[in-house]
């Protein structure tokens, strides 16, 4: 009968209210199956999402949907998202529900009985005193259009009630709590009878009073500590406000761009250029970058003493000098690199990314510090990537002596011996 459907219409009104008023802390009483939960969690707008239902075997059946997404732990972004679900009726005070900016009861309040919705509006409007409440039910008036309808539309509704009902409910509750409210609805009636019986779903949204704000913060410290809801489900969702997540986001960062300007650099110097790559995301950054690196060499071990001070020279020739200094013992236990150092200025200046996640090139340095993905510079000013291993422990022996060629093509035998006998 209504396009989109009715309670699709019910769920859409609360996103747009959350898009329009941005609230950080929600919670939807009498969730169910956490159907608008999983909507709402993709606006990160809120950082506490909570969700209350009595029925509790209901909301485990459905509570693993409002898991992290694979992308949320690739791309954490800077918002903060908890999610927490409780089990527990909404007649009851529990001291983790005061204080929210919005509260939602969708299609909630026609399965209280007439005594519980005064325990109902005690609790949320006197008890968890939200900044907003949105309340929505059945209007009685709509029920003669809907066709094959006999009572109520639920089987476990306790009542219906007509537009005047509700509004005499919502304005008492105004007047008892300090709130203010606006009515409306969604499911619109055929043309030409609106106006007779009104929205099959008529909505209250209560606004509490200026006044009101000024006791909460007098009296919040005398509220009794009550905790008459368990706990279910409660998840954090990845951000960058994690120190351990910025590091790990900022340090694949950082070997992604030190990799690619590497790689460029050795470009340009050997004249193999692929004029289709890019590197930096800013106008001309790309020379700007390359000029600013530099070739260098460094000892894998500290063991060589005085030798590293020649071996850490610029200049790439400065290897065969340094090989004659050490000694036999220490040449054994040393590894000769030459690297492209990469300053950390080039990575925060023209990388946006790594910029925006360190905030200042000292925040950079510190970051990067301790973390052993990525070598810094004795001074910690550049990043160290590696180019190739020029001296290697006994390679060019191994290579002279013919035994690799013998074990390359004694290895190639062999594969092709067993996948014969597979065959």
């Amino acid at each position: 009968m209504f396009s989109p459907p009715l309670h699709r219409q019910r769920h859409h009104y609360v996103i747009d209210f959350v898009k329009r008023n941005k609230p950080l802390k929600v919670v939807d009483l009498g969730c169910g199956e956490c159907s608008l939960l999983k909507r709402l969690k993709f606006h990160r707008e809120i950082e506490l999402l909570v969700g209350v239902d009595i029925n509790g075997a209901k909301v485990k059946k459905h509570m693993h949907g409002l898991a992290p997404l694979s992308t949320d732990y690739l791309q954490p972004s800077y918002d903060q998202l908890r999610i927490e679900l409780y089990q527990g009726s909404v007649t009851q005070k529990d001291v983790r529900l005061r204080g929210f900016d919005l509260v939602t009861c969708v299609e909630l309040i026609e399965h209280l009985t007439l005594v519980d919705v005064e325990g109902f509006s005690e609790v949320v409007f006197g008890y968890m005193t939200p900044v907003t409440v949105i309340v929505s039910t059945p209007n009685s008036e709509f029920n003669c259009l809907l066709p094959g309808l006999t009572g109520f539309r639920h089987s476990d509704h306790k009542f219906e009630w007509t537009r005047a009902e509700f509004q005499a409910w919502a304005l008492k509750v105004c007047l008892d709590y300090s709130y203010e409210v606006e009515f409306t609805g969604v499911g619109e009636a055929p043309p030409g009878q609106q106006q007779s019986v009104g929205y099959c779903t008529q909505i209250g949204v209560f606004q509490r009073l200026r006044e009101r704000d000024g006791c909460n913060m007098l009296c919040g410290d005398d509220t009794e500590e009550l905790f008459s809801y368990t706990l279910l489900y409660t998840v954090n969702y990845p951000s960058l406000r994690d120190n351990n997540i910025l590091r790990r986001v900022l340090v694949s960062e950082v070997l992604y761009w030190t990799e690619k300007l590497k790689t460029r650099w050795m470009e340009e110097n050997t004249g193999e250029r692929d004029d289709g790559s890019t590197l930096c995301q800013t106008e001309g950054g790309v020379e700007e970058c390359l000029r600013a690196l530099e070739p260098c060499m460094e000892m894998e071990q500290t063991a060589c003493g005085e030798e590293r001070k020649h071996l850490m020279e610029r200049f790439v020739g400065a290897v065969s000098e340094a090989q004659e200094g050490p000694d036999e013992e220490n040449q054994e236990s040393c590894k000769l690199r030459r690297c492209v150092s990469v300053p950390l200025a080039v990575l925060w200046s023209c990388c946006p990314k790594i910029g925006t996640l360190s905030g200042s090139l000292n925040n950079l340095r510190h970051l990067l510090m301790g973390e052993p993905e990525v070598k810094l510079s004795q001074d910690g000013s550049a990043v160290l990537v590696q180019v190739q291993d020029i001296v290697e422990e006994d390679q060019t022996e191994w290579e002279d002596s013919g035994y690799a060629e013998a074990c390359l093509c004694s290895h190639s035998a062999v594969q092709e011996e067993d996948w014969e006998a597979n065959d």
